[in-house]
């Protein structure tokens, strides 16, 4: 059987990210039938998450372009004037789809199947015809992100693609309606999470959060959620990442006096697991969500799941075997239902279990086979 040669487009693998982090596990399919090549739309850099060694690397560097510098020049002379980022993006975003344009349209005739990962570059090569017809749009976040331009104008170029993969099964009926060629496609969590054996005795009481702390995140909310549950010291408070409000969290943690809180900044991939091995309590407060791989990645490691209802994703994850799911806002349930789980060992203990259990259906060897398909 001939070899099916396909094409991955991202930004970059330089930092923590849910995209860039899944790509990576896929990559795997260069074992199989497929010639598989990523292009990444800036200079050459060192892989943050590991690519198969199968896998050839192509770069552009979108920073490049002419409008990508002026955006970035005005960006840093003018950063403290409002909206003043909005104007830099779009810059930036013409630029890319200038570079983006020049290099597939001199290229695109090497590749069976080009996959678009987010939602700005599939929009680029939706209105592109020489190459719509061949690209997968893989959409990793809520269908409602992208203002006027690409929520209200450009999205509906979608139309044109060979097919659109979402995550859930709120954004498919959206996309249907666009393109009939939309499925669902979950997100591969990878073999470190896959073979971990649980082991009850070796968790310890700690209530972490794994997340970007930017707004649409809402860390604020878990923090006052955290001061709200008057949790003992025989608890520990983690939370991993990095992001726009750092300063500002940490900043309202001592403001409310919580000893209990870590910080620990952004961390490797192998320190978030073994935080997820020990933990008991993974909390979530986003506003918003794709599909938030790393409720699935805690599930795998025996963590029983508490997360608002928010737009798109957790509702696809969360159920009765692996935690609850909070309505959006409901602060006052939230702390109940987290309370409830610390002063409650025996039943923190046998949802742990069939969270571990309900992560079954996320695994490798049922997604696999669906990409396999629409490649």
């Amino acid at each position: 059987m001939e070899r099916k040669k396909i094409l991955f487009i991202y930004y970059q693998n330089t930092k923590p990210g849910g995209v860039a982090k899944v790509l990576s596990q896929l990559t795997e399919l260069a074992e199989l039938n497929y010639d598989i090549e990523i292009l990444f739309l800036l200079e050459a850099h060192q892989d943050f998450y590991p690519i198969h060694p199968k896998v050839k690397k192509n770069y552009i560097n979108a920073f490049g372009d002419k409008y990508s510098r002026f955006g970035t020049s005005i960006y840093k002379k003018y950063n403290k004037i409002p909206k003043i980022y909005n104007i830099y993006s779009y810059l930036y975003d013409f630029g890319t789809y200038r570079v983006l344009n020049q290099w597939i349209n001199e290229n695109h005739q090497n590749y069976d199947t080009i996959v678009s990962c987010w939602y700005k570059l599939s929009s680029m090569l939706a209105i592109n015809s020489q190459v719509s017809k061949k690209t997968i749009a893989w959409e990793h976040i809520s269908y409602q992100i992208g203002g006027l331009v690409y929520y209200n104008i450009l999205r509906k170029y979608y139309k044109n693609l060979r097919s659109i993969i979402s995550l859930t099964h709120t954004s498919l009926e959206h996309y249907k309606k666009i393109n009939p060629n939309s499925i669902v496609i979950s997100n591969i969590i990878g073999d470190n999470y896959e073979s971990f054996k649980l082991d009850i005795t070796s968790k310890e009481n700690i209530i972490c959060a794994v997340s970007r702390l930017d707004p649409e995140k809402n860390i604020k909310d878990f923090i006052n959620i955290i001061k709200e549950c008057k949790i003992g010291e025989d608890w520990k408070i983690i939370i991993a990442g990095d992001g726009t409000q750092r300063a500002l969290l940490k900043e309202q943690t001592q403001n409310l006096g919580l000893q209990n809180i870590e910080f620990l900044g952004s961390i490797s991939q192998d320190k978030i697991l073994q935080l997820y091995k020990k933990s008991k309590i993974f909390c979530m407060t986003s506003l918003n969500e794709g599909l938030p791989t790393v409720l699935i990645e805690a599930i795998f490691c025996g963590n029983a799941l508490i997360a608002y209802d928010c737009p798109t994703g957790p509702s696809e994850i969360i159920n009765t075997s692996n935690g609850y799911l909070i309505k959006m806002h409901d602060k006052e349930n939230y702390i109940v239902k987290l309370k409830h789980l610390i002063n409650n060992p025996q039943e923190l203990t046998e949802l742990m279990i069939s969270s571990k259990t309900e992560s079954k259906k996320w695994s490798k060897e049922k997604i696999i086979p669906q990409w396999e398909k629409i490649l």
